[in-house]
């Protein structure tokens, strides 16, 4: 019994470098929730990001991004903590999780393909990084979607129909 308790931080420590940040690097890239919102005194914008919406359309250019450092990191955690009770879970109470090198270096290889990709877009000097959301917005719509789906742009009109020229 002293033996299991002892053993259960290496287990994890392993279970973590091998199988749970990989997986929360890929989730965290390919599974996320649109934002179509208004924010105040700025024009429609759709933002990514679950829970949290931590990137946007820049406004300064076309090509730009708004990036949120807290709300980013905040969604990271959440994303990390989720696959860390799964595994955890799964490895303690229905089976023990056996890593095999393949996987680990097939996903590890996706993961790092992932964080290139990432690092490259964020490398734009057009973008702009923010600590915090600095301003407020009214949510129109959401909607779930994986990174590889395109969504349409809701109709501002149908939120602000005042607001259309006849």
């Amino acid at each position: 019994m002293l033996c299991d308790i002892l053993r259960w931080p290496t287990i994890m420590k392993q279970l973590t470098f091998k199988l749970i940040l990989p997986l929360t690097v890929i989730s965290f890239a390919t599974i996320t929730k649109w934002w179509y919102v208004l924010p105040i005194d700025a024009p429609d914008t759709l933002y990514s990001g679950f829970p949290l919406p931590f990137v946007g359309d820049g406004w300064h250019t076309s090509m730009s991004l708004q990036i949120f450092i807290l709300e980013l990191v905040t969604d990271f955690l959440i994303y990390f903590l989720f696959w860390f009770l799964v595994l955890f879970c799964v490895n303690k109470y229905l089976s023990t999780i056996k890593t095999y090198k393949i996987v680990t270096v097939g996903l590890w290889t996706i993961s790092g393909i992932i964080i290139l990709g990432a690092s490259y877009i964020a490398s734009v000097p057009e973008h702009r990084f923010y600590f915090k959301r600095p301003y407020q917005m009214e949510i129109m719509q959401t909607g779930y979607k994986f990174i590889w789906q395109h969504t349409e742009r809701p109709d501002y009109y149908k939120y602000h129909p005042e607001d259309k020229k006849e």
